[in-house]
C-alpha cells in the first residue's frame, strides 16, 4: 500500500491562503502541556506503516504568537495570551491593533491560557508545530457544528408517534409530566432545545504527523467543528 496522506495534504495545503505573515520570532518557552490554535482543513485517509488506514483530520497551525503575558502583580493571575491567524490590519479595530502592537503581529484570534509561572514569557515569541510529536496524546478544543432548534425526536432520538388515524402526534414529544404531581415541569427534561455550536472537547487523540515546514498537524480521529473552524490543541 502506498502512503496517500502525502498527496492528500498537498491538495489540503492548496486551500490555505499563502498571503499569511504571522513572523517566526523568539520561541516560547517549553510548557508542560504545549498548546496551540489551528484551522481545522478537513479529513483524509492516513496510512501507518503497517498498511493499515486510519481517517485523520488535518489543521494547519501557523506559529502562535505571544500577544500579552498576564502577572499575580498586575493582573491578579498568571496567564498569557497567544494570537492565531495573520489578517489585513485594515480589516482589524484600532483597539486591536493597539493591543497587538507589542507583539509585532496582526492576528485574528486570540485566546488566553492560565500558566502556573508565566517566567521567561514575553510578547512575540512563537508557538510553533514542533512541540508536537507522533504517537502524542492530545485532546482537541473546538466549536461544534450548530444545527439551529430541533425537537426530541432528531435531538434525543425519542420514538415517533403514530402515523395513521388522523393522529398529529408523529414527531411530537408527548406528555412532560403529571399536572397534580408535582404540577410542574422537572428542570432539565429532555425537551425540544439548541443543538450543536457548543465547546466540545475530544480527548485522548494521537498525533499521526507534525509537519514544521508546512505547519500541518494531522490527528487521528475526527475533531470538533466544521472546516475552518478554529481549534485549540493541547497535550493530553
Amino acid at each position: 500500500m502506498t502512503d496517500e496522506t502525502t498527496t492528500e495534504t498537498n491538495e489540503v495545503e492548496q486551500e490555505q491562503p499563502r498571503g499569511d505573515e504571522t513572523p517566526r520570532g523568539e520561541q516560547a518557552p517549553d510548557m508542560a502541556k504545549p498548546l496551540m490554535l489551528g484551522r481545522k482543513l478537513g479529513m483524509l485517509q492516513h496510512f501507518r506503516p503497517d498498511g493499515s488506514a486510519v481517517a485523520a483530520t488535518v489543521i494547519a497551525a501557523e506559529p502562535n504568537i505571544v500577544t500579552a503575558v498576564m502577572t499575580k502583580e498586575r493582573d491578579g493571575y498568571l496567564a498569557i495570551q497567544i494570537g492565531y491567524g495573520a489578517v489585513d490590519k485594515k480589516k482589524m479595530q484600532k483597539a486591536r491593533l493597539g493591543h497587538l502592537k507589542a507583539s509585532g503581529a496582526v492576528l485574528a484570534n486570540l485566546r488566553e491560557i492560565r500558566l502556573d509561572s508565566v517566567e521567561g514569557f514575553k510578547t512575540g515569541q512563537a508557538i510553533g508545530v514542533e512541540r508536537f510529536q507522533p504517537g502524542d496524546k492530545v485532546d482537541v478544543v473546538g466549536v461544534s457544528k450548530g444545527k439551529g432548534f430541533q425537537g426530541p425526536v432528531h435531538l434525543h432520538h425519542f420514538s415517533r408517534g403514530p402515523k395513521s388515524h388522523g393522529s398529529d402526534h408523529l414527531r411530537r414529544q408527548g406528555s412532560v409530566g403529571s399536572g397534580t404531581t408535582p404540577g410542574r415541569v422537572w428542570k432539565g427534561l429532555r425537551m425540544a432545545a439548541h443543538q450543536g455550536a457548543a465547546r466540545i472537547t475530544v480527548k485522548n487523540l494521537e498525533i499521526l504527523r507534525a509537519d514544521a515546514d508546512r505547519s500541518l498537524l494531522i490527528i487521528a480521529g475526527a475533531v470538533p467543528g466544521a472546516r475552518n473552524g478554529i481549534v485549540m490543541v493541547r497535550k493530553a
